[in-house]
């Protein structure tokens, strides 16, 4: 269901065809002279697949997707009706700009945008129950070409860091056979649970989080779910999204239990980081229709479920040079690899000069629950190497490295077993930055966040950290280039090595230790915001050409007000929740337990103690919730997202008590234990 570069070869001439080649392969401009050529063959192919109408498929600023259908159907002017596709109407669209966030860059009464076609990304087909339409990736901009959506800034920071590493490759003597690009593997985690309990919880339906629920006796404390045998039902619905998958041209090739129970993982083949960011916000909706197909609901919020792991969305960052190969693949003896010595310094100083923007980029309402807890790593940005790279790091910064240790192998003490090569450096899982081999891992993005974000920062900060390498290696002869990258990538590590840590992540101590550091402790969405506001990431994201101060200015508005909107929202359902929900369930049950006290009194003479101990309890947490949902309304009317939360977190307390307290018959939700285990 994808046009493919097979596809695209059968339906078109062969000067159109290079033409296209061309344009895809080295960035080029589309030659308008074919065109209605390119249009007219990608119309033909999808009406083979089955397709009637045709979509410009965009990323607003909303994190989601966007489409509007168009028939390919026109009438002829003699009573018939015949299929058109013109190339004007692929290259470009013009949805209304007005009614998407846009942070001030389109106000209301000014609503002309432009999608236009992304041809790098291909075009595919979605199936309807009754047709398909076709769906042409495209950016989105304002009239004036302003970047209302985040396909437009990731590809800006894409050749950003493209010129820059070809910059780079240059100055090293490194052949340049091809355009340098970023590559990406996005691991995306998500909960499934059985639908009929998804539509009992309207907090579920209405946040992607339930707001209440006690935590069950049993969930992860045996990690017994994770890499467990999976299910029939679950497996039933991995198998179907795969095909989904495949179909739509997405290499998805892991899929396993996660440490939740009711939680799971699917992950990609890596690819060109574009299309692995397309990839995957086609993976979250294809997830969710796959999984009402199975009866089941897919959750994506970074945490569903309080008190159990939540879940996130790892992004594996790399670069293929314009050599053709990883920049960040040590090879056997990393010591001597200039290319990835380089590329590692920069990033170590990036990501320790710019920590505040990569923290900003994975800032949400969501996130903010994960971050910091036993399954995530914490709001503190820091780099995990491992012992073979900060043992090369440590040699490089006394004056250069000569020996790189090896990982050998591990026996396993039975004769009939083999033994097994073992890698140079462990793994480090608590870690929000860690080297893994031959790629960075990003822990910290939440479950439902597009990976674009982040990955417009790292591609950002990273090119500006080459371009200040480049500019002082373009300062010395080539003769002294060996000597003056040395140089370079001493003082890089002597100023910037604070970011390092290859310890657990998790402890006090590590707190208390980054903050002696002089490292960012950025706990929440509205601190962390704030780094996108400085004078530091507007010159940053202006000079490398990526998002100007405006663009950048709507952005912080825009994530600000979401932040802001999702408590407001989530406070108001609460409070409603708990008043005609919760506290009319706590009610029947006290009157319940009131009728046993008087009817047992009064057969027996006597006193139940135990009985009425109970209907005071109950009495009294009703009253505290009742207090709560008063006090959270009141609150919330202030906007004070801080003391909002905090009033939330107080209802909740009285909530999850009550559950403890009244009979399954009576509580209005499911609990905790039926929608993690019942699946």
């Amino acid at each position: 269901m994808v046009y493919t570069w097979s596809c695209a070869k059968k339906y078109l001439s062969e000067k159109a065809f290079k033409s296209l080649s061309e344009t895809i392969k080295n960035g080029g401009k589309l030659n308008p002279g074919i065109a209605d050529e390119v249009a007219e063959a990608m119309k033909k192919w999808a009406i083979s697949k089955g397709a009637t109408h045709f979509t410009h498929w965009f990323q607003p600023l909303t994190g989601l997707t966007a489409e509007k259908h168009d028939s390919f159907n026109q009438l002829d002017g003699e009573g018939s009706v015949v299929q058109k596709f013109s190339g004007e109407a692929l290259i470009q669209g013009e949805p209304d700009a007005s009614s998407f966030p846009s942070g001030g860059l389109r106000p209301t009464f000014e609503a002309r945008g432009y999608t236009g076609w992304d041809p790098t990304s291909p075009a595919f087909i979605k199936e309807g129950a009754n047709s398909a339409t076709l769906c042409i990736p495209t950016y989105f901009v304002g009239w004036k070409g302003e970047a209302l959506d985040k396909k437009t800034p990731l590809l800006r920071s894409m050749k950003a860091l493209s010129i820059q590493a070809e910059r780079l490759a240059k100055l090293l003597g490194i052949k340049c056979t091809q355009k340098a690009y970023a590559t990406l593997g996005g691991e995306q985690e998500y909960f499934l649970i059985d639908r009929e309990f998804y539509y009992q919880r309207v907090d579920l339906l209405q946040t992607g989080r339930t707001l209440f629920g006690k935590e069950p006796a049993k969930h992860q404390q045996l990690a017994d779910h994770y890499f467990g045998a999976i299910k029939s039902r679950v497996m039933a619905f991995m198998e179907d999204l795969d095909r989904e998958m495949w179909k739509l041209g997405a290499p998805v090739t892991t899929r396993h239990n996660e440490v939740a129970p009711g939680q799971y993982e699917i992950a990609p083949i890596f690819e060109n980081q574009n299309l692995a960011v397309d990839h995957n916000m086609l993976c979250m909706e294809v997830m969710q229709k796959v999984a009402e197909r199975h009866g089941l609901a897919c959750l994506l919020h970074e945490k569903p479920f309080a008190g159990v792991n939540g879940s996130g969305k790892h992004c594996n960052w790399s670069v293929t040079g314009p050599d053709g190969k990883n920049w960040l693949s040590p090879g056997d003896n990393p010591h001597e690899n200039e290319r990835f010595l380089v590329m590692l310094c920069a990033v170590i100083k990036a990501v320790d000069k710019y920590a505040g923007f990569l923290r900003a980029a994975i800032a949400s309402a969501g996130n903010d629950h994960r971050l910091g807890s036993h399954e995530a790593p914490p709001a503190i940005i820091s780099i995990y190497l491992g012992d073979q790279l900060m043992d090369i790091i440590e040699q490089i910064e006394k004056g250069g490295a000569k020996s790189a240790k090896q990982g050998g192998t591990l026996e396993v003490g039975v004769d009939s077993l083999p033994t097994l090569p073992r890698h140079a450096s462990d793994r480090n899982r608590t870690s929000p930055f860690a080297f893994t081999g031959a790629k960075f891992e990003f822990r910290a993005v939440g479950s439902n966040q597009t990976l674009s974000g982040p990955n417009v920062v790292l591609n950002t900060i990273v090119a500006d950290v080459l371009d200040e390498i480049c500019t002082e290696l373009e300062k010395t002869g080539k003769k002294d280039t060996d000597k003056a990258v040395q140089k370079i990538l001493k003082n890089i590590i002597k100023e910037h090595k604070r970011v390092i840590f290859n310890g657990d992540n998790y402890t006090e101590e590590w707190v208390k230790e980054a903050k002696k550091r002089g490292l960012l402790n950025l706990k929440t969405t509205p601190e962390a915001l704030k780094e996108l506001k400085s004078k530091e990431a507007f010159e940053v994201f202006e000079r490398q050409k990526v998002l100007n101060k405006t663009e950048l200015q709507s952005r912080y508005d825009i994530y600000q007000e979401t932040y802001e909107t999702i408590i407001r929202y989530e406070a108001d359902l609460a409070a409603n929740m708990a008043r005609t929900l919760i506290v009319p369930a706590a009610i029947e049950y006290a009157n319940v337990l009131a009728e046993n006290v008087k009817s047992v009194e009064s057969i027996t003479k006597g006193k139940s103690s135990s009985t009425r101990k109970l209907l005071k309890e109950v009495s009294g947490l009703t009253e505290d919730a009742i207090s709560a949902a008063e006090k959270l309304e009141s609150v919330a009317k202030g906007n004070d997202t801080v003391k909002t939360r905090k009033a939330m977190a107080d209802l909740r307390g009285a909530v999850d008590s009550l559950e403890g307290l009244v009979p399954a018959e009576i509580w209005p939700l499911p609990s905790y234990a039926e929608m993690l285990f019942i699946s």
